[in-house]
């Protein structure tokens, strides 16, 4: 069986330990979604060589990129067979006019009902809008056959906005979806360990929040694969967007795979009522093929556990 057959999940004999805590890592895996830019695409052939039908793919929108590109890419997902989530970052949008005319272009050439609204990673905005908040007022995702949007949040906190500002963004988000009936959801930046991000899920479920949350999981890169991704999508913007995370690059060169993270946070959202993590998001940084082959493992149920609890390991050849 190779690594992107739609194999079933692994059978589960016994409900106890290891078993259990297997069924759930199983269980908060599958349905994953993962995501690529229009420059990364070019190195690409086939998309259907590394993802299985249907998947939901994010297209990122970086600084200084063309969205003619978001689109094409969005374009060539959909026929082959993915559902594409593009991403407008309000910051570098410069009217509404043009927010408008970008949406109609990809509706009239894709068509999607889901996409992905960011501030974007620009000091300094290129119009009106600062905020996917800006964006949303606008009415223009709802014109346009929007039917769910995810939005930005940041369990580790962001360079650009303070704590006291990312729990008002938050309540602002709740509001709007109720007041409005948009089906939004929290698309979170990645990050390599459990407790601040369940530390964060349940300050922000106590203060009210109902958006599902789709939390940030780093893919398999490695120094080589994040420089090809930097250098394909272009050095300077894609690299201010990683720098962004510094302490978690970092952290990226010394981890094989994020199972210690993925363990516990499946953990926490089977044993956990009040958890509000809904969906795992890959982020690949240039290593598309192995993250998804890896994480298609873990989905299928090819690893086994760690004895001692530090995780598991695939057992699956995703090399």
């Amino acid at each position: 069986m190779n690594a992107f057959s739609a194999a079933p999940a692994a059978k589960v004999t016994s409900l106890n330990g290891a078993d259990t805590m297997k069924q759930q890592i199983i269980d908060f895996v599958t349905g994953f979604t993962i995501e690529t830019t229009p420059g990364s695409a070019l190195k690409i052939p086939d998309y259907r060589d590394h993802l299985r039908p249907g998947a939901k793919v994010a297209v990122t929108f970086l600084p200084g990129s063309d969205f003619a590109d978001t689109i094409a890419t969005s374009k060539r997902l959909k026929e082959e067979g993915f559902q594409p989530l593009p991403h407008f970052a309000a910051r570098s949008i410069v009217s509404a006019a043009v927010m408008e005319e970008n949406l109609k272009k990809l509706q009239d050439e894709v068509g999607v009902e889901e996409v992905v609204a960011l501030g974007g990673a620009v000091d300094t905005p290129l119009g009106a809008f600062e905020s996917s908040m800006d964006l949303l007022e606008t009415g223009l995702f709802d014109k346009y056959g929007i039917r769910e949007i995810g939005v930005a949040g940041h369990p580790e906190g962001s360079p650009d906005i303070s704590e006291h500002g990312l729990k008002e963004a938050i309540t602002w988000k709740n509001a709007f979806a109720e007041r409005t009936g948009a089906k939004l959801y929290i698309a979170t930046q990645f990050c390599f360990e459990a407790a601040p991000i369940i530390a964060w899920d349940r300050a922000i479920q106590s203060e009210g929040n109902k958006l599902p949350v789709h939390i940030g999981v780093p893919g398999l890169a490695t120094i080589k694969t994040l420089l090809n991704h930097a250098k394909a999508c272009g050095v300077g913007p894609s690299m201010r967007v990683l720098t962004r995370q510094a302490k978690n690059i970092a952290k990226l060169m010394t981890v094989n795979a994020p199972d210690k993270l993925v363990m516990d946070l499946a953990q926490y959202h089977a044993e956990d009522p009040n958890c509000g993590i809904a969906r795992v998001h890959m982020y690949p940084l240039g290593g598309l093929r192995k993250s998804a082959a890896w994480t298609y493992a873990v989905a299928d149920g090819e690893f086994v556990m760690d004895p001692k609890g530090k995780g598991f390991k695939v057992t699956r050849d995703i090399s």
